[in-house]
């Protein structure tokens, strides 16, 4: 397979006529190196995941910066995060734009060190696993089981691997050495159940009480154990929406994995088929859908601030979006056929706010698009469009 262009990758080359550095974070495998070499092919290429490059960055950084005193892309940069504040000298001694080209994994880490030593002087981009539109001209006979069931990461489309062994592989490595440089996790053996437990609850609300007591730990722990994840861009959490409602909301947030096909690896589903029929499919769309809109606006170098909405009569909207005082929200429901309950929650909300301009969507896995009842109804591949957000 050719090289498949990011959407980000014109913004990144817009921004680094604009800051000295720009800085490309996102999971492991997800396209950074490859996109940043890419955009900047007459850069020197500098692996920190060499050891004897990271040796003689961390020994001297003076003088391993001097090789690179013409620019540089610096890969995995927070595996040398001493190089950042001599970085920064170098960087205020010039004029020069677009300079270096920092890309990094663990996101903790890095906006640590480079809020601390390069503050004004990078901006910071998100890079994620392939979006629908970027790989829609390679997937267009794939029905929303066998997208699951893949995931989007790129070298699985790249060089046609085997999902389950992809996935396998891709979760060995980072608790074998991602979350060793992340943390001292004490027992492996409990944070790898901790990892499935929260598989096995994707799209709900994150108890971490009720966690701390299946896995045998401490809600600390529990807690602990879950920033990490966060930080490896494994999941994310998903905020509630509430703004001085008289009702009784569910305030804890729901939880989510970056890319779909690892929670589905880690669910033990290993075929499109099997997807089909557990009963966790409907989740696992839901979560599919919600990780595109994540892509569509960092894509575009934007913050998420995506939220949802749920009180405890079981109304709900599974994304709430504000700008200003105007919302959009959506739902998302698995099934191929279209019901006019599905639009509940949308109307319900709507009527929370009579006066506000809302736009309401339902996206679903059916072929009919249509305006139902001032609800746009859309098949979830036309996100690849932006028709949301």
């Amino acid at each position: 397979m050719d090289y498949i262009p990011r959407q980000l990758g014109k913004l990144a080359l817009q921004l680094s006529q604009q800051y000295p550095a720009i800085t490309i974070t996102g999971p492991r495998q997800s396209g950074k190196t490859t996109l940043a070499r890419r955009l900047f092919p007459k850069k020197q290429y500098i692996s920190l995941e060499n050891p004897d490059v990271r040796e003689m960055a961390t020994f001297d950084p003076r003088a391993f910066l001097k090789t690179v005193e013409t620019g540089a892309i610096l890969d995995e940069i927070q595996r040398a995060p001493e190089l950042l504040s001599y970085l920064q000298q170098i960087i205020d001694a010039s004029t020069e734009k677009g300079k270096y080209i920092l890309t990094g994994s663990n996101q903790f880490s890095l906006l640590n060190t480079i809020s601390q030593s390069l503050a004004g002087r990078t901006v910071l981009l998100k890079l994620l696993p392939f979006s629908l539109t970027e790989i829609a001209d390679y997937i267009r006979s794939f029905s929303s089981d066998d997208l699951m069931y893949h995931g989007f990461f790129p070298a699985i489309y790249k060089e046609s691997l085997n999902p389950t062994l992809f996935y396998r592989s891709y979760y060995e490595t980072y608790i074998e050495r991602d979350l060793r440089q992340v943390t001292q996790v004490k027992d492996l053996l409990l944070f790898q159940k901790f990892i499935r437990l929260c598989a096995g609850r994707i799209a709900q609300t994150f108890n971490a009480n009720q966690l701390a007591n299946e896995v045998g730990v401490s809600v600390p722990t529990i807690k602990s154990w879950l920033s990490i994840l966060q930080t490896s861009f494994i999941l994310f959490l998903l905020p509630p929406y509430f703004e001085n409602i008289r009702k009784r909301l569910i305030k804890s947030p729901k939880l989510y994995f970056y890319d779909v096909g690892l929670a589905v690896y880690l669910l033990g589903i290993d075929n499109p088929l099997q997807l089909t029929r557990d009963p966790l499919r409907g989740a696992l769309f839901e979560n599919m859908v919600i990780a595109e809109l994540l892509k569509a606006r960092f894509n575009r170098g934007l913050d998420a601030n995506f939220y949802f909405y749920r009180d405890h009569h079981q109304n709900e909207v599974d994304v709430v979006f504000k700008q200003g005082s105007s919302f959009t929200i959506a739902e998302i429901k698995s099934a191929q056929t279209f019901s006019r309950h599905f639009l509940k929650g949308l109307h319900y909300f709507q009527k929370l706010f009579p006066d506000r301009t809302i736009q309401k969507f339902l996206v679903y896995d059916g072929e009919i698009e249509q305006q139902v009842e001032g609800v746009q109804v859309l098949n979830f591949r036309s996100l690849s469009e932006g028709l949301l957000f």
